[in-house]
Parts: structure tokens; C-alpha cells; sequence
């Protein structure tokens, strides 16, 4: 993707789960193109190393905090991290936010438990909502908001079905979110199918070899399955301003899987 610009030089944002997979590819491509960008993520180590790789790679200001955002007192913390941050800056509040902090399980719906479900519904969904509302008092006129879901969330898949329900949470929150927040601030969803990420990695250690990367790949019409950059190009292509007259849409990155 070298060589493209999304018109984001100057402006600022933040992003969930931008230590790692897509939220960090993101990150990189924003801060390449000018933008800075606050990343978020439970992890110091990885969040430093996160933050070495944007700085190397792009050049660009980028900003670690740290943040299990689903603790509405750690969003809140987060929150004021950036309003100090931007006071001292000429931006003039921020022009995006990206939720990407995600959790995946693959399990029958009779084995599943409690703590499983709370797991995923808490980041998948109470996450999303609890950094949307922090953070919806320092969006700029004319900000984007971009979650993201899956194709799960809008076809179904097979042996995950609280996944499905939490990233069809996500779709359905995006839709209702673009209405209320009109006219002034757009709310996208972007759904990547499988995408190699550290989070398709433990996927795969976790299933007991029952299947592998080749194996996911020969679903897909394109024979392929996603990379980060990929998925990061389409979502610096919904924040760009110059997609001002986008907002509710909910975007397949699939590989052609849901057209089959």
C-alpha cells in the first residue's frame, strides 16, 4: 500500500486494540500518512513494541496507553490521557476512532460457559461501547468512527456462535450509532473475514489440528486468506475525508466467502 494517501495529514485519533493484527496496520498506515494516532491495548511490553514499530516504519507521532477497555474507569483514564495530549497540540479534537480490540473463541454452543460468553461480549461489545462513549465528547466535527466486526457478525459461521452474536452486536450498535450521531460525525463497520493476525495464530494453536492455514484458505473464492495491511487500506479509506458521504455502511473484506 506504499505510495497511497488517505488525506489524513494533521489529523488525530484513536485506536483500540492497535497493539497488534489490524489495529496496529492501521495505525502504521495513518501515522505513514500524517495522522496521529493513540493506540490502545492491555499490554505495556507489547504496546512499546507496538510503538518502536509505528515510529520505525512511518516516521509518524504515535502515542501508547495502556487500557483494558473493559473497565470504564481505564477508558475514562484513557480518555483524559488524550484530552492532555491535545490541549498541547494544534488539533483541534480528534477526527477519528477506530475500535478494533476484539476477542475470538471457537466453541459449540453446548460446551460453552459463563466466563466465555462474558469474555466475548465484554470486549467484543461493552468494549466498543465504553470507548464510543469516552471518547465521543473529543470527536471533531465531520470525525469518523469505525468498528470493527467480522463476517461472522453478518452471515454466521460454524462452532462460534457467541462470537457470531457479539460481532452481529457490533454491526447492529454501528447502524444505530451512524443515526444518533448524524449529521456531523460518521459510524462505519468494516468486517474482515480470517486474517493473519497473532489472534488467527492462537486460533489455530487451539484447535488441536483440525485445520490450518492452507485448509482456511481453500474456503475462499480468492484461495488466500486476508493480511493486516489489507484490512488496514479499507479502513484509512472510510476515515479519509474524502468519503464524507459514507456512514451506517457495513463493509465486507472476505475474500468473496459471504458471496459463495
Amino acid at each position: 500500500m506504499n505510495g497511497i494517501s488517505y488525506g489524513c495529514r494533521g489529523l488525530a485519533g484513536v485506536i483500540t486494540g492497535g497493539t497488534s493484527g489490524i489495529g496496529l496496520a492501521a495505525a502504521i498506515s495513518l501515522a505513514k500518512d500524517g495522522a496521529k494516532v493513540f493506540i490502545l491495548g492491555r499490554d505495556e511490553m507489547r504496546g512499546r513494541e507496538a510503538l518502536a514499530s509505528i515510529q520505525k516504519i512511518s516516521g509518524g507521532e504515535a502515542v501508547f496507553l495502556q487500557c483494558d477497555i473493559t473497565d470504564k474507569n481505564a477508558v475514562l483514564g484513557a480518555r483524559q490521557a488524550v484530552e492532555k495530549s491535545l490541549a498541547g497540540s494544534k488539533a483541534q479534537g480528534l477526527n477519528f476512532l477506530i475500535n478494533c480490540a476484539g476477542v475470538y473463541r471457537e466453541e459449540r454452543l453446548e460446551n460453552f460457559c459463563e466466563a466465555d460468553y462474558d469474555e466475548l461480549m465484554n470486549t467484543n461489545v461493552k468494549g466498543t461501547l465504553l470507548a464510543t462513549q469516552a471518547f465521543y465528547p473529543l470527536l471533531s466535527k465531520n470525525a469518523c468512527v469505525v468498528n470493527i466486526a467480522s463476517d461472522a457478525g453478518v452471515s454466521g459461521n460454524y462452532g462460534c456462535p457467541v462470537y457470531c452474536a457479539s460481532k452481529g452486536a457490533v454491526v447492529a450498535l454501528t447502524k444505530a450509532l451512524a443515526l444518533d450521531f448524524a449529521p456531523h460525525i460518521r459510524v462505519n463497520c468494516v468486517c474482515p473475514a480470517d486474517v493473519k493476525t497473532p489472534l488467527l495464530e492462537k486460533q489455530l494453536a487451539q484447535n488441536g489440528g483440525a485445520y490450518n492455514e492452507k485448509d482456511m484458505a481453500a474456503d475462499y473464492p480468492l484461495e488466500k486468506i486476508g493480511a493486516p495491511e489489507e484490512v488496514a487500506h479499507v479502513i484509512c479509506s472510510v476515515i479519509s475525508p474524502a468519503n464524507s458521504f459514507m456512514t451506517g455502511s457495513v463493509i465486507l473484506v472476505d475474500g468473496g466467502l459471504t458471496a459463495k
